[in-house]
């Protein structure tokens, strides 16, 4: 059981290829690059949207 815990406790080579692994057999090889594109949009999106907000408190200080 130790041992268990130590694999799953620190994110090291073992770990990262059971989560690959996992993520393929759950979603298919054909539906992460379009997972991806979401993913990489969505953050994108996210940060437009932060500097916005920024950008919007630089002009009511002024």
């Amino acid at each position: 059981m130790m041992s268990l815990n130590m694999f799953l406790a620190i994110p090291g080579g073992y770990s990262i290829i059971l989560i690959v692994v996992v993520v393929l057999l759950l979603f298919g090889g054909r539906k992460i690059p379009e997972l991806m594109r979401g993913l990489g949009s969505g953050i994108k999106e996210f940060k437009d949207a932060s500097k916005g907000d920024d950008e919007t408190k630089k002009v009511e200080k002024e």
